[in-house]
């Protein structure tokens, strides 16, 4: 089960800002990019099920880091409830998705776990939220609209909380669009944990850029200009 309730998974996403995404299939090398991530400040990690027998490489995950009070595991690319209560078994702290699944959310509420399906429309980001979602995921982030569509969401619904995934880039420039469009939090992938840097064993470089992105969503937030 959680070993962090979705309270404290929701709050620890919105205040970091960011939320790094990941998958690869052996479990030491999944564990060192964790690692990686936590050591450059980042709490909430996703790990997508996007291997066979991916859910083995996130158990191990979850074993390694269960006396991490940093770590806040979450699965993503979950598209059905079945693969959603396996990793809730496993112990996910939170659910993602690149779809609403009215079936995942119900379960997720059932056991009190974070879900934030992928919406690309402001109907599906309205379903999503009376079956309780509080981050939507917009997915995927540039095709559907970029910062703009964000920022013409929160207009009419202020209260929605959204978190782009696809297409954020861990740059300044970047970051501060979405985050003056009103973003929650962002979803980074590739850009942030690339295949050359994991080929390359070169860890403290993601280190680096988790830890330099983080900053710049801090000054972001915080009103400083871009020197």
């Amino acid at each position: 089960m959680a070993r962090f309730s979705r309270l404290q998974t929701l709050t620890a996403m919105i205040e970091a800002g960011l939320v790094p995404v990941f998958y690869n299939g052996d479990a030491e090398v999944a564990i060192r990019i964790a690692e990686a991530c936590l050591e450059g400040g980042a709490r909430c990690i996703e790990f997508t099920n996007r291997g066979d027998s991916a859910h083995l490489v996130f158990g191990e995950l979850i074993r390694h880091f269960r006396d991490d009070e940093r770590a806040i595991l979450g699965v993503g690319t979950v598209l059905d409830a079945g693969t959603a209560a396996l990793y809730i078994q496993l112990g996910a702290n939170f659910v993602v998705g690149p779809v609403l699944n009215p079936e995942i959310a119900r379960l997720c509420n059932r056991r009190k776990v974070a879900y934030s399906p992928g919406c690309g429309s402001v109907s599906e980001i309205s379903q999503a939220e009376e079956l309780g979602v509080e981050i939507c995921k917009i997915f995927p982030g540039t095709q559907v609209g970029g910062p703009g569509f964000v920022k013409s969401v929160k207009g009419p619904m202020p209260w929605t909380r959204l978190m782009p995934t696809g297409g954020v880039a861990p740059t300044e420039e970047n970051l501060r669009a979405w985050f003056e469009a009103g973003a929650a939090c962002v979803g980074m992938g590739s850009k942030l944990i690339s295949k050359e840097l994991v080929a390359a064993g070169d860890y403290p470089a993601i280190t680096a850029k988790v830890r330099q992105a983080l900053i710049w969503i801090e000054e972001i937030r915080n009103g400083e200009s871009p020197l």
